[in-house]
């Protein structure tokens, strides 16, 4: 595998890891107003509490990491993308306040809100970003030509609603595993209908995508790719029955398992629908990619810090695993 690639890999998966991480206790904020009392909102926040701000590392690794390896699709991508992707920055900023603020408030209804407002922001703009990307950016010279509202269009505002429901997907199944009795109850049927949702804008993204982009199709269909492109959809039906089953067999672990390899499976059939292009339609991930000296010396700092972000992320999973209730916290 060349430096390119490796580098490529690393990137996906530090996005996939933030999608995750940060993506169920996003789902877990979309969920929060549809909460019963306070008693409840506590038990959803102290399920997330621990680990939430932990997971938007993710976000600056990532970004980081980008800016280092593949700096063309930092500059084109973030002058394309900056309406969307700074709503996005403030939406966390607001929810962190919101998150903050109520847990020392004597009226938390204001804070409440706030928390899920800030959540919605973030993931809806997330979905645009992401359909913006995908709809394809004007380059000329290496620089970005278009317009400001570019990314603004049908396609990336159904990429921003499927988003919702697949973070309420991952929400709901995180909560299945961390509570008990009406939470956790809830959250078995928030899953169910944020998984058939989920699976309906599988299908749409699938057919709207290569409609977007008539060269997907021919890309599609040219071999290699012609020959495990295939894999991707199969997975995606296996881990939706995986999902279902989990559901009605009212297990806990399953259901997160399953939404994992939905996303999983949506993310890589993107990733081969649009490669070799890092900035779809026009810039490869060699045009993309630094020099080869500074992806040498940038991959030296990622062999130090990854590991240790990821032994730190698996101990505090660790230290703060089991239910959460209203009474005891965690046990």
């Amino acid at each position: 595998m060349d430096l390119v690639h490796l580098w490529l890999f690393l990137a996906g998966l530090v996005v996939i890891l933030y999608v995750v991480l940060d993506g169920f206790s996003l789902g877990a904020g979309l969920l929060f107003l549809g909460a019963r009392d306070e008693a409840e909102r506590d038990v959803m926040m102290n399920s997330i509490a621990p680990v939430w701000d932990a997971n938007q590392t993710w976000l600056v690794f990532g970004g980081g990491a980008l800016f280092a390896s593949f700096p063309k699709i930092y500059s084109i991508l973030f002058s394309a993308l900056y309406i969307p992707l700074l709503s996005l920055i403030f939406g966390l900023i607001f929810r962190g306040v919101a998150f903050e603020f109520r847990a020392n408030a004597s009226r938390k209804t204001p804070w409440n809100r706030a928390f899920f407002l800030g959540s919605l922001v973030a993931v809806f703009t997330q979905g645009l970003t992401l359909g913006g990307y995908l709809s394809g950016t004007r380059v000329v010279d290496g620089q970005f030509a278009g317009g400001a509202l570019d990314w603004l269009n049908p396609f990336s505002l159904m990429v921003g609603f499927a988003l919702i429901a697949g973070y309420v997907l991952l929400g709901s199944t995180y909560l299945i595993i961390k509570t008990v009795g009406s939470v956790q109850e809830r959250a078995y049927r928030q899953a169910y209908w944020s998984g058939l949702a989920v699976a309906g804008f599988m299908i749409v993204v699938s057919i709207w995508t290569p409609l977007h982009d008539p060269s997907i199709p021919a890309r599609w269909l040219s071999p290699p790719r012609l020959y495990f492109i295939w894999v991707f959809p199969l997975l995606g039906v296996v881990a939706f029955f995986l999902l279902l089953r989990g559901l009605r067999a009212r297990r806990e672990i399953t259901p997160f398992l399953g939404a994992i390899l939905l996303f999983l499976s949506g993310y890589l059939g993107l990733q081969a629908a649009i490669y070799p292009y890092a900035v779809p339609p026009s810039v490869t991930i060699y045009e993309a990619a630094a020099q080869h000296e500074t992806l040498v010396f940038t991959l030296w700092g990622v062999c130090l810090v990854l590991p240790a972000v990821l032994v730190y992320t698996l101990y505090s999973y660790w230290v703060f695993r089991g239910k959460v209730t209203a009474e005891a916290g965690y046990h």
